[in-house]
């Protein structure tokens, strides 16, 4: 006499839904090994390639207009000619230089207005040449910005600050990073003397930027 054996539809039903929740965790675990894997080797040649910082130099600026409109309405007109190189100091590694703002200040203030520079691509060792036309149209500054100026140019000189803020993001072969902000920061002196009423002013001497990532 044979055995018979019943199976109940509610434990087949059991038994696959077993079957499934392996799959999807044979599944879930291949493509985490995977993609943790991927990470991994982008990490390391990350690691061994180290970017390096992007090197700023102030070549030279140019004062053509630096005045308040009124001395009791503390409204300053300025406007500022600047070159500066960008060089990508990498040999493995470029740079896509997405957003580029830059303006100028005065003893912490800002006195003109940003300006956008158009985002470019930098290879291997590159330098580029970056100019930029800064513009102020009575803004609003503290009441001591005008007798600082006064001072400064009795002094024979004043001291002008360059900022730059911006995006980047690192190529490293066919890989490209995410977007990175970075801040470049430049100080011009330029000889400014009482006597001194042509324009433009220039700047004594180029000086290297710091670069801040």
């Amino acid at each position: 006499m044979s055995q018979i054996s019943e199976t109940s539809p509610k434990h087949c039903a059991k038994k696959g839904g077993i079957n499934i929740n392996n799959r999807r965790k044979k599944l879930f675990f291949t493509f985490s090994t995977f993609f943790s894997g991927l990470l991994l080797i982008i990490f390391l040649i990350w690691l061994i390639l180290h970017p390096a910082k992007p090197e700023f130099s102030l070549t030279e600026a140019d004062i053509y207009t630096l005045n308040l409109s009124s001395s009791t309405t503390h409204l300053l007109n300025s406007s500022i000619q600047l070159t500066l190189f960008s060089k990508n100091p990498n040999k493995k590694v470029g740079i896509y230089y997405d957003k580029l703002l830059v303006y100028a200040a005065y003893r912490g203030q800002q006195i003109t207005s940003e300006a956008s520079l158009p985002p470019f691509y930098q290879s291997h060792e590159e330098i580029n040449l970056l100019t930029a036309f800064l513009q102020g149209s009575e803004l609003p500054v503290s009441q001591s910005l005008g007798y600082q100026i006064s001072r400064d140019r009795s002094g024979g000189k004043v001291i002008i600050g360059l900022k730059m803020d911006g995006k980047l993001r690192w190529k490293i072969g066919t890989f490209v990073s995410g977007a990175y902000r970075f801040n470049v920061n430049c100080v011009a002196i330029v000889a400014f003397g009482p006597n001194m009423t042509t324009s433009p002013l220039a700047s004594i001497q180029g000086t290297r930027c710091s670069t801040d990532i």
